[in-house]
């Protein structure tokens, strides 16, 4: 079978999955895969969860600092092979935490919920589109996750737009950024991949 991909054929899906900036892929330089990743992305899901429950209704409240504490604690791991047996959970627990953090935010800001929800629905459209891809052997090209600033640079502009008092024009913007970005680069990989290799990698997941 001959497997179709727009870019190099990643180590890891696990690890494509994670959705790392350059933040986090900096820090898991720092340790060389030696950090098992699981339990620091729990650690910072659970500390994320708490900052959030004390509130994030002011600008100076503690949950305004979660995005640093969550990339503290994940983001060394993102240099593990996460080939563990329960690895594969850190990216839904790293989903967890992005997404509850823009939403408390977004909804204690009283930003437009149109513009809450087009900013989650930009980020499930990206994460859902690496998904089937890897599924499907046509792999996001490096760069992407570098552009959509990961997940850790996307609660860090959310966490700044609140330190400014300016949530709701970061949240349009974001939003605006990451639609048309996820959405141009996932129609013209798309559109480049030779439709019967793709057809061909898509019966053979299925043999």
């Amino acid at each position: 079978m001959t497997k179709v991909h727009m870019a190099p054929v990643p180590r890891s899906s696990v690890v494509t999955f994670r959705d790392d900036g350059v933040l986090a892929r900096g820090m898991g330089l720092l340790v060389a895969g030696q950090l098992p990743p699981l339990p620091p992305a729990v650690a910072g899901a659970f500390v994320t969860g708490v900052m959030l429950l004390l509130g994030v209704a002011g600008a100076d409240g503690p949950a305004v600092f979660a995005p640093a504490v969550a990339l503290l604690l994940a983001g060394p791991g993102s240099s593990h092979a996460h080939d563990g047996r329960l690895d594969w959970l850190v990216p839904p627990i790293l989903r967890l935490t992005e997404y509850g953090f823009v939403a408390c935010v977004g909804f204690a800001w009283d930003v437009p919920r149109v513009l809450v929800f087009a900013l989650l629905g930009a980020m499930l459209f990206h994460h859902y589109d690496v998904v089937y891809r890897c599924r499907q052997h046509v792999y996001p090209p490096a760069w992407l996750a570098s552009a959509g600033l990961g997940w850790e640079g996307r609660m860090l502009l959310v966490a700044l737009g609140a330190l400014m008092g300016a949530v709701t024009p970061v949240f349009a913007l974001a939003a605006l950024y990451l639609s048309a970005l996820f959405c141009w680069e996932s129609v013209t990989c798309w559109l480049a991949a030779p439709r019967s290799g793709v057809e061909a990698a898509d019966l053979g997941g299925h043999d």
